[in-house]
């Protein structure tokens, strides 16, 4: 079985309510339910919430949320991969263990189902343990800055600082969009990074990372530009 797994707790300090908050006129998580949806691949669609109205909004965009996510795996310091293991050993309990799992944001809006597809062929086409989404960084990490609480501006790699964009290497960032893997290696906890692991590079302009109100307002500013582009209102 091929289980899509949407992490959503009810608690968010930055941004409240933030899961379900309309982005665009859909409650956010609308978009990644409607990406696992759409792609043909999950067997179900499972959406891991500890909270009653997160849940009752999944279901009516068309996921299932048929467990109740316990507190110990619902507070600020629970990761992602603990979430999907919790959903992967419940469904084992069920009856009905999952052999390949797809960890899905419930706050990417750009997600598609496209890239869940890819996603899905580079984890199995070397029979990798994860496949995970990622874009290039916006500047070179040999140029990057850092500024201390003292004051100033300081370079974090002072031997790079001066070098040219083009002779340093290409840096990457996860895109935190997805993140397919075997089942087995999100039970046992495996680190994602290594040979093992596959990247499904995307372009940046449709990665947001979006944990303030600011980002917030950045991503629905993209997201209305690119809606307007694919109408035809913008040039390509």
């Amino acid at each position: 079985m091929i289980v899509a797994i949407i992490p959503a707790r009810g608690g968010s300090r930055r941004i409240p309510r933030k899961n379900i908050r309309p982005f665009a006129g859909r409650p956010i998580i609308a978009y990644s339910i409607a990406a696992a949806r759409e792609c043909g691949l999950f067997d179900r669609v499972i959406v891991s919430t500890d909270d009653d109205e997160i849940a009752a909004v999944a279901r009516n965009c068309g996921a299932e949320t048929p467990f109740v996510r316990p507190a110990a795996w619902s507070d600020d310091h629970t990761g992602t991969d603990a979430v999907v293991a919790h959903a992967l050993r419940w469904l084992a309990e069920q009856g009905v263990p999952a052999d390949v799992a797809c960890c899905i944001y419930a706050t990417a809006p750009f997600i598609t189902p496209e890239d869940l597809r890819r996603g899905y062929a580079l984890l199995s086409e070397k029979e990798r343990q994860f496949a995970f989404s990622v874009c290039a960084c916006a500047i070179p990490i040999g140029h990057a800055l850092r500024l201390p609480v003292e004051g100033g501006v300081v370079p974090l790699y002072p031997d790079l600082v001066e070098a040219r964009s083009q002779d340093l290497e290409d840096a990457y960032q996860d895109a935190g969009q997805f993140y397919w893997g075997r089942a087995t290696a999100f039970l046992n906890r495996l680190s994602p990074y290594g040979a093992h692991t596959a990247p499904v590079v995307l372009p940046r302009w449709r990665v947001h990372d979006i944990d303030t109100p600011e980002d917030w307002e950045h991503a629905e500013l993209m997201f209305a530009v690119l809606a307007a582009r694919d109408a035809g209102s913008l040039p390509r």
